[in-house]
């Protein structure tokens, strides 16, 4: 959930990358934010698009299947969320969120959570796996600290549960950059 990580944000116009089946988009209209949702795959954003209708949400979210590959969704946000975004499929991470992030206005946050460790539940069991550090991933994305203030940059445990009910210590990897000027 997005206020876990950017507390004390009010309510305005969240972009989320990536949306999968939700979770987050709800979370925050819910909240009162008008969220964009995107993702690539048709059936996340008709299941979101059918979840926020039943949750009386659907004025409050907006579901857009696209490649953020090839565009972004028009607009200006207040909050742009990045959980997890990762695929095996050609897509340069950095230009995305560099482009999502443009699109934040004065004050606004981008908010990337990504892996920072891998659950004993992943379909990756590689141990040669390396997760980019919350700097690291803000050095790639290349925003210019005249014009962005990385707000946070850490790398925070939590318990998680995985599909088969079993629970585990993992590491999350947090970026909050916020937008100056």
């Amino acid at each position: 959930m997005p206020g876990l990580w950017v507390p004390g944000l009010p309510p305005g116009e969240a972009l989320d990358l990536g949306c999968g089946d939700g979770g987050d988009a709800l979370w925050l209209a819910g909240q009162g934010w008008q969220v964009t949702a995107v993702d690539i795959s048709a059936v996340a954003v008709e299941r979101l698009a059918a979840l926020a209708h039943s949750h009386a949400l659907g004025d409050r979210v907006c579901t857009v299947r696209g490649d953020l590959h090839k565009s972004s969704p028009p607009g200006e946000f207040d909050l742009v969320c990045a959980h997890y975004l990762h695929t095996p499929f050609g897509l340069d991470r950095s230009t995305v969120l560099r482009s999502a992030a443009h699109a934040l206005r004065p004050g606004g946050r981008l908010l990337v959570v990504d892996h920072g460790s891998t659950a004993p539940w992943s379909w990756n069991q590689d141990p040669d796996v390396r997760y980019p550090s919350p700097l690291e991933v803000a050095a790639g994305i290349g925003l210019a600290p005249a014009t962005w203030t990385v707000e946070r940059a850490d790398a925070p445990r939590r318990i998680a549960t995985g599909p088969d009910g079993h629970t585990a210590e993992v590491t999350d990897h947090v970026l909050v950059v916020r937008r100056t000027a």
